[in-house]
């Protein structure tokens, strides 16, 4: 078939993707022109899929790609079972990968518990627990996610609305590892018209989920709607409007540098921790030493009580880190910082401790 300059781009970026993560041509016969039979004991790369037309517009291209490399290709589906007829649209996906080519397919149901962050938030961590499962039990040397040029301009202004600071602007990283998986992001160059083009150049069919859809026929200010909804519907075209200018490469143009800044405070951050995080003791989710982080630059500070936090599955606002940083470099004996699910942070001689309220029973007030 003739590749359009879309499918040339789209074969481009998701090459490039395997090749950062060290996924390579298994062997010369696969730089010869005609088919070549994958080895069974290939690497595999997963798709993750959702019937979309970004991940299925993905689930083609890596297909082609892993083909041309000697690398097999498969896919996980997630159903979430939030929409009637989840399971049926997951089915569908499913069937889509295989008639690609595909193998193997895999589908996982979760069941998505309400935690107090929203549905959003525990449906994304049902989702990725799942696929981690998948990829482990499956050997896969990496997971490809169909994150677009668009989905990370929305990240960016769901971030600054949310948080704010370098780590929200820096939006979504191109790869990264989540429980001894590795993840890589191969589309974030490209946009949803791109995938849409795609899937259009392929002949494939796609599923549209409804909380992804119009809201202007609802209103962008009806909040039963997702804010990303919003965002890409409401939010974006206005900026654009009132910009002159495409507001979609701005923002994920901006995150492609910020994301340089960000990795370099985590680095620096991540060097303080190693002699500022200290073991547990009974009772305690985190330890940290004042004394190793008092005379650290505050943006390191703050980083790496927030990396300590988020290692030990404690939520905490940039206020209250900043609250836990005021122990660190402004101890004047106030009181215990409160975080959620009942944790608190607070400072014994030398030592923050973050503990639940049962773990308070060692607590002495310093003298």
């Amino acid at each position: 078939m003739v590749y359009t300059k879309r499918l040339k781009a789209g074969i481009g970026a998701v090459r490039a993707a395997l090749l950062g993560i060290g996924i390579e041509r298994q062997g010369r016969r696969y730089a010869e022109h005609g088919e070549h039979e994958t080895a069974d004991d290939a690497p595999l790369v997963l798709v993750a899929c959702s019937g979309g037309r970004d991940s299925m517009a993905l689930a083609a291209l890596s297909e082609r790609v892993c083909a041309m490399l000697g690398v097999r290709c498969g896919a996980v589906i997630v159903d979430h079972g939030m929409q009637n007829g989840s399971d049926e649209i997951a089915a569908q996906a499913a069937g889509r990968c295989e008639r690609l080519g595909l193998k193997p397919v895999t589908v996982r149901r979760v069941q998505v518990r309400a935690d107090g962050r929203g549905a959003e938030a525990a449906a994304r961590d049902a989702r990725y627990a799942a696929i981690c499962d998948v990829a482990r039990g499956t050997g896969a040397a990496a997971v490809l996610l169909a994150h677009t040029k668009n989905d990370q301009a929305e990240t960016v202004l769901i971030g600054l609305l949310r948080s704010g600071g370098v780590d929200a602007l820096a939006g979504m990283p191109d790869t990264f590892v989540r429980d001894g998986v590795t993840f890589a992001r191969p589309l974030l160059g490209m946009t949803r018209e791109d995938t849409t083009g795609v899937c259009e150049d392929l002949g494939l069919q796609w599923w549209d989920d409804p909380t992804n859809g119009d809201a202007s026929s609802r209103g962008v200010r009806d909040h039963s709607l997702p804010l990303r909804s919003r965002i890409r519907h409401g939010l974006i075209p206005f900026m654009e409007e009132f910009a002159g200018s495409d507001i979609v490469d701005h923002l994920a143009g901006g995150a492609r540098l910020t994301r340089r800044d960000k990795d370099y405070l985590d680095m620096q951050a991540d060097q303080v921790a190693a002699r500022a995080v200290l073991e547990p003791e009974p009772g305690d989710a985190v330890r940290l030493s004042a004394i190793a982080l008092q005379a650290e630059h505050p943006a390191i500070r703050t980083r790496v009580v927030a990396h300590a936090l988020a290692a030990a599955n404690i939520t905490a606002t940039a206020s209250q880190i900043e609250s836990i940083d005021r122990l660190i470099a402004d101890w004047h004996g106030q009181s215990a910082v409160n975080l959620p699910r009942g944790y608190s942070a607070f400072r014994q001689k030398h030592v923050i401790r973050v503990c639940q309220d049962g773990g308070h029973a060692n607590r002495r007030r310093p003298r």
